[in-house]
C-alpha cells in the first residue's frame, strides 16, 4: 500500500513508519517541519496542498497531534480553541479532505489516547479532544464506508516515562513497538469505527 503517515518524526510516527515499512508498505512522511511532505495540517488550506502534492493514497495514518495541559482553572478559550485545532479538527480535515483522495477501500487511523477514559489532573483539553476523536471516528464510519477508519487510544509511552511517566501514576505504559501494531491492524485489517485501546 501508499501509506501517508502525518507526524512521522515524532516517536510515535518514527515506530508506525517503521513498522509499516518493514512490512513492504511505500510511506510518504509528513510533518510541521520534517518528513517528505512539510504542511501544517491544523490549517485546511495547508492540508488540501499536502493532498495534492502527495497523490494517489491507500491509506493516511495520524500520528500526531498539540494540546496544552492546565488546570482547568488556568484555561483560557484559546486554550481549548488550540487544543481542538491540533488534534481534533487536523484530523477530521484529513479525513474530510481525504475520503474523494485515497482508493476505494483505503483507510484512515487516527490518534486519540488514554485520557480519554482515564482523565488526570491539567488535562482537561485532552481528554475533551481525544473524546472529540473518538466520536468522530465512529459517526463517520458508518457513512464513508467501503472506506475505513479507526482510532488508536494508547496510554503514557513506556520510552516517554522519564518525561511524563509522573502525570499518569498507576497507569500502566505500554511499548511504541506494541502501539505500532494497533496501527498496522487499523490498516491492513477490515475492521472500522474502532477504537483500539493499549493496553
Amino acid at each position: 500500500m501508499r501509506i501517508l503517515v502525518i507526524g512521522a518524526a515524532g516517536k510515535l510516527g518514527t515506530a508506525v513508519t517503521a513498522a509499516l515499512t518493514g512490512r513492504g508498505h511505500e510511506v510518504l512522511t509528513a510533518g510541521r517541519g520534517s518528513g517528505e511532505l512539510r504542511y501544517d495540517i491544523t490549517d485546511p488550506e495547508r492540508i488540501t496542498a499536502l493532498y495534492e502534492r502527495a497523490g494517489r493514497l491507500d491509506a493516511v495514518v495520524g500520528a500526531a497531534g498539540d494540546v496544552p495541559y492546565k488546570p482547568v482553572t488556568e484555561m483560557a478559550p484559546e486554550d481549548y480553541l488550540s487544543a481542538f485545532r491540533g488534534k481534533v479538527l487536523s484530523q477530521l480535515e484529513l479525513v474530510r479532505q481525504g475520503v474523494p483522495r485515497i482508493a476505494d477501500r483505503g483507510s484512515f487511523t487516527l490518534i486519540t489516547g488514554v485520557l480519554a477514559r482515564e482523565p488526570i489532573p491539567a488535562g482537561s483539553a485532552a481528554s475533551m479532544a481525544n473524546g472529540a476523536v473518538e466520536a468522530f471516528v465512529r459517526a463517520a464510519a458508518i457513512e464513508i464506508a467501503p472506506q475505513r477508519i479507526n482510532a488508536v487510544s494508547p496510554t503514557v509511552f513506556t520510552e516517554s516515562l522519564p518525561d511524563y511517566g509522573d502525570f499518569f501514576p498507576g497507569m500502566e505504559p505500554v511499548g511504541l513497538a506494541r502501539v505500532a501494531q494497533a496501527y498496522i491492524r487499523s490498516v491492513e485489517g477490515a475492521q472500522t469505527g474502532q477504537i483500539y485501546q493499549l493496553p
